[in-house]
C-alpha cells in the first residue's frame, strides 16, 4: 500500500483529495459526508478505526458501492475499564474529593459514598462493550439486567429485561449503543420519569443518545444522583452547564483512548485493507 497520513481535515479538504484513493481509514472526528462520497472517483472502501459508524454517511456509500467497516472488538476492553472507572468515581465521590484535597482541604465526612456490591446495574445495549462491562459488574457483586433491541445470546448472569423494567429496578444505568435515528434521544423526559430515585447514570457510547436538557432537569430534581459522561450532544460543548454541574464526572471522549485498544484497532485495520483490498 501507498500511505498517505492527513489529520484535522473539514469537508471541504477531504472533498479536494478523497478522489486519490482507493481506501480511506477514518477516527470518529472525521465526518465523511455524502458530499466527501461523491467526490470519491476512485473509493471501494472507508475503515473507521474504532466503533461508532455515526461520522460517515451509510445511505451514500451503499447507493455508490462503497464498503464500510469498523473494528468493534479492538477497544470494547478500553470502553468497559473507563465505564467502571467513571461508574466507580460517581458512586464514592472521587471527583469532588480529589478537587477538595487540590485546594489543601481534608473534608473526609462530606465525601462518604456507597457501595457497587450489591447494587443493580442496567445495560442497555448488551453487546461486546455490554457484555465486558457486565463481567466487571458481576465480579463486583453486582446483579446485572439489560434491555436489547434483540435476544442476545451470552453465558453471562444477566436477564434480559422490558424497557420498562430496566428503568424501575436498576440503581445505575449505562449505555452502549450506537447514535442512530432510533436511538437519538432514547433517554428524554419519560425515560427519567421512570427511573428510580437518586439513580446514576453512565453514558460511554454517544451523546445524541441522551437528552442534555432532560438529563439536566433530572440531575437539578434529584431524580439523578449523578451523571457520568464522557460523550456530549455536541463535542466540544458550545456550552460546559452540564459539565459544571457539581453531580456531573466529565471527561472529554476518551473511552476508546488506550494504549493497548489502539494498538488493536490499527491491527484490525491493516487486516482489514488486507483481506478486502489485496
Amino acid at each position: 500500500f501507498e500511505v498517505t497520513l492527513k489529520t484535522g481535515m473539514d469537508e471541504d479538504e477531504l472533498v479536494k483529495t478523497i478522489h486519490d484513493f482507493h481506501a480511506t481509514v477514518v477516527r470518529g472526528a472525521t465526518k465523511v459526508t455524502s458530499k466527501a462520497i461523491d467526490a470519491a472517483s476512485n473509493l471501494e472502501l472507508i475503515v473507521r478505526a474504532g466503533i461508532g459508524l455515526d461520522n460517515i454517511n451509510l445511505e451514500a456509500a451503499k447507493a455508490k458501492g462503497i464498503q464500510v467497516a469498523n473494528t468493534p472488538a479492538a477497544t470494547s476492553i478500553s470502553v468497559a475499564e473507563h465505564t467502571f472507572g467513571l461508574m466507580l468515581a460517581a458512586v464514592r465521590n472521587h471527583g469532588k474529593a480529589n478537587l477538595s484535597m487540590k485546594e489543601h482541604k481534608w473534608e473526609k465526612k462530606l465525601f462518604s459514598g456507597t457501595e457497587l456490591y450489591g447494587k443493580t446495574l442496567g445495560i442497555i445495549g448488551i453487546g461486546r462493550i455490554g457484555q465486558e462491562v457486565a463481567k466487571r459488574a458481576l465480579a463486583f457483586g453486582m446483579k446485572v439486567i439489560a434491555f436489547d433491541v434483540i435476544e442476545v445470546q451470552t453465558d453471562l448472569d444477566v436477564k434480559q429485561v422490558s424497557w420498562e423494567e430496566l428503568f424501575s429496578q436498576a440503581d445505575i444505568i449505562t449505555l452502549h449503543l450506537p447514535l442512530t435515528d432510533k436511538t437519538r434521544h432514547m433517554i428524554s423526559d419519560k425515560e427519567f420519569g421512570m427511573m428510580k430515585d437518586g439513580v446514576i447514570l453512565v453514558n460511554v457510547s454517544r451523546g445524541g443518545t441522551v437528552d442534555e436538557k432532560a438529563l439536566m432537569k433530572a440531575l437539578e430534581s434529584g431524580k439523578v444522583r449523578a451523571a457520568a459522561l464522557d460523550v456530549f450532544e455536541k463535542e466540544p460543548p458550545d456550552e460546559f452547564t452540564l459539565v459544571d454541574h457539581p453531580n456531573v464526572i466529565a471527561t472529554p471522549h476518551i473511552g476508546a483512548a488506550a494504549k493497548e485498544g489502539q494498538k488493536r484497532a490499527g491491527m484490525e485495520v491493516v487486516s482489514i485493507l488486507k483481506e478486502r483490498l489485496v
